[in-house]
């Protein structure tokens, strides 16, 4: 039985003005279907890099990236991207920005009524239907990412790769966007890939932690399993020894890896 996805002893690197910076060095794992994955690691430990190479916009240098036992070689609509920058164009409004990609993805398949349906039952998911007739600078930053992450399930990826995507919004507003992430993931099943610096937000989200060695040349360093079940409430889990220690092992690893750099 094959893998969902699987990342088969990637290497990447990069040449510019004929100096070589490798990146990634031997990645390897596998992600079950509906999997909730996150990557943390250290700036420049090519976490991004390799969301790009999932996702198809950066070609591998040696190895392969496999989903049912294809390879990944470019974009495609059957793995979408969350930026951390929400992306949307600011000439269109929330409901033309979501239609852009359905239009894209399902023109020919669905009727111009049921593109419409699909649009609204969208932005219904992440509550911001209300908004459909309002352009990106007339809503917040958190607004703005609901409808990215519209926009991406619109397209009905296969997985959904998530670049950082609360690091720009407030406490408050990147928790409801973080309640919200595991409503969606537990009403679609679908699979869930994040880059995130968090490491409270890692454990709260994910079913297994990928802590990335530092760069060049990063690995895989160690993938934990986080043993909470779900639905999860975070206030809950303040005193829930499983997280407690979830976090603690994390927070174990990244703090090694900082301490190496300084005696470097």
């Amino acid at each position: 039985m094959h893998a969902y996805l699987k990342l088969d002893h990637i290497d990447k690197s990069f040449v510019r003005g004929g100096q070589t910076t490798e990146v990634l060095k031997d990645i390897s794992l596998t992600i079950d279907q509906g999997e909730f994955v996150s990557i943390i690691g250290h700036s420049g430990c090519g976490k991004s890099t390799l969301l790009n190479l999932i996702a198809g916009l950066t070609q591998v240098t040696a190895g392969a990236v496999l989903l049912e036992n294809r390879e990944v070689n470019a974009p495609g609509p059957e793995r979408a991207v969350v930026f951390q920058n929400h992306s949307l164009l600011p000439w269109l409004t929330v409901y033309e920005n979501v239609k852009l990609a359905v239009d894209k993805v399902f023109s020919g398949k669905k009727s111009r009524t049921e593109r419409h349906d699909w649009i609204m039952a969208n932005l219904d998911l992440v509550q911001m239907a209300h908004a459909r007739d309002k352009r990106p600078s007339e809503i917040s930053g958190g607004m703005k990412q609901r409808v990215g992450i519209a926009r991406a399930l619109a397209m009905e990826p296969k997985i959904l790769l998530l670049d950082e995507p609360f690091g720009a919004l407030d406490a408050l507003t990147r928790a409801h966007l973080q309640d919200s992430v595991m409503d969606i993931h537990a009403r679609l099943k679908n699979t869930m890939i994040m880059i995130t610096h968090d490491v409270d937000e890692a454990v709260l989200l994910s079913d297994r932690i990928v802590m990335m060695t530092n760069g060049p040349a990063a690995r895989i360093g160690e993938v934990l399993a986080v043993d909470l079940p779900r639905p999860r409430k975070r206030l809950d889990l303040v005193s829930d020894s499983r997280y407690i220690a979830a976090r603690e092992a994390v927070l174990r690893f990244l703090y090694e890896r900082h301490r190496l750099v300084e005696a470097a």
